[in-house]
């Protein structure tokens, strides 16, 4: 088949371009800029950087080499959705947002409107297997490293045109594969930070675009004025650092846009920052067969952020007046942040994900 492999400049994307021109694939290297200074919001973005290492891997492993610019479906697509998610007091995942409508919508149309490729293929840590005339995500092999969190709004179209090279396989097991080969990233770090982005001061970035606006810091328990914050899309749920607060550990448990009022709890075990009911909104299905149970209560296992432990839960499909999906976990989950995502799984499975409610 011929190809497009997303080359990000780093070892696992330059494994998975390897792997695939050892099969006998026609592969077609591409680096995407999607984001730079040049909108006056300073990151550490090390995007030439990047594209430097990008190329040399093409050239070392002997594949076609191109560069695509999507900094204004970025901006418009990622980051305008970041700004508006802070700034209605919710904590966005803009990587899964990169995923479902940069590397897999705009990236793969482009390549296969352009350069007529049957795939394209990702550095993820993810698998995608076809069973009975179904494309399912599963998780990758390395747990420490599985990525299918960040892919749980992908569609069986986009499912049905990619590969995902290295998702059988361990991080120590790509960097052998890297340093066996030669590969000029064999040993480059991991990459760190918002996706494109970079490694930066999140505080920094928001301020730049939202500014400050101060408001009052209440205990939730004893409903008493503790303090001011300086805008609540500075914090986030379960966050302990940055209130100044006298007394503590203090913990944000709850952040009202409409008053731009910060609630806090006194305890990293206070029950305020726990919760057993959770509200799931905008369901995205990626296997067809979980909209068979559509009004039903199924158990599943499911993750509230990445690198967090799926937890048994039940889940009420049938949807609320607010078009809500109800979630109920058997162990009380602790700092559930409205505006992140609940990544649904049966086994190793992804079936189907949902943007947490307030």
């Amino acid at each position: 088949m011929k190809i497009a492999v997303g080359l990000s400049g780093g070892v696992d994307s330059a494994v998975a371009a390897a792997l695939l021109k050892q099969q006998g694939h026609e592969v077609v290297g591409v680096f995407m800029k999607n984001w730079s200074d040049d909108f006056g919001i300073e990151g550490d973005c090390p995007w030439e950087e990047d594209l430097k290492s990008a190329r040399e891997v093409a050239d070392h492993i002997g594949i076609e080499f191109l560069s695509y610019n999507f900094e204004l479906e970025y901006r418009k697509r990622v980051i305008e959705y970041f700004f508006a998610e802070y700034k209605s007091g919710r904590t966005p995942n803009p990587d899964i947002l990169c995923n479902s409508e940069i590397k897999f919508n705009v990236f793969r149309k482009k390549v296969f409107h352009e350069l007529g490729v049957d795939k394209i293929a990702t550095g993820h840590y993810a698998r995608v297997v076809y069973d009975r005339g179904i494309y399912r995500l599963l998780k990758g092999i390395d747990q420490n490293k599985d990525q299918s969190y960040f892919l749980c709004r992908l569609s069986q179209e986009e499912l049905a045109n990619v590969e995902f090279p290295i998702g059988h396989l361990t991080k120590p097991q790509v960097r052998k594969i890297a340093a066996e080969l030669g590969l000029p990233n064999a040993y480059r770090k991991d990459s760190q930070g918002i996706c494109f982005v970079g490694k930066i001061n999140v505080r920094t970035f928001i301020e730049k675009e939202l500014g400050k606006k101060k408001g009052k810091i209440i205990d939730i328990d004893s409903q008493k004025e503790l303090g001011e914050h300086d805008g609540i899309w500075f914090y986030t749920i379960g966050q302990r650092q940055g209130m100044g607060l006298p007394g503590g550990p203090w913990f944000v448990v709850k952040k009202d846009p409409q008053t731009n009022t910060l609630f806090v709890a006194k305890g990293k075990d206070n029950p305020a920052l726990f919760s057993r009911e959770v509200y799931l909104r905008d369901i995205h299905v990626i296997n067809p067969e979980f909209d068979k149970y559509t009004c039903a209560s199924l158990q599943a296992e499911v993750s509230l952020r990445y690198r967090q432990k799926p937890s048994n839960a039940l889940i009420i499909l049938c949807r609320n007046s607010r078009d809500q999906t109800k979630l109920i976990f058997f162990e009380p989950q602790r700092a559930v942040a409205p505006g992140q995502f609940g990544c649904i799984y049966m086994g190793d499975e992804v079936v189907a994900s949902g943007i947490i409610e307030g």
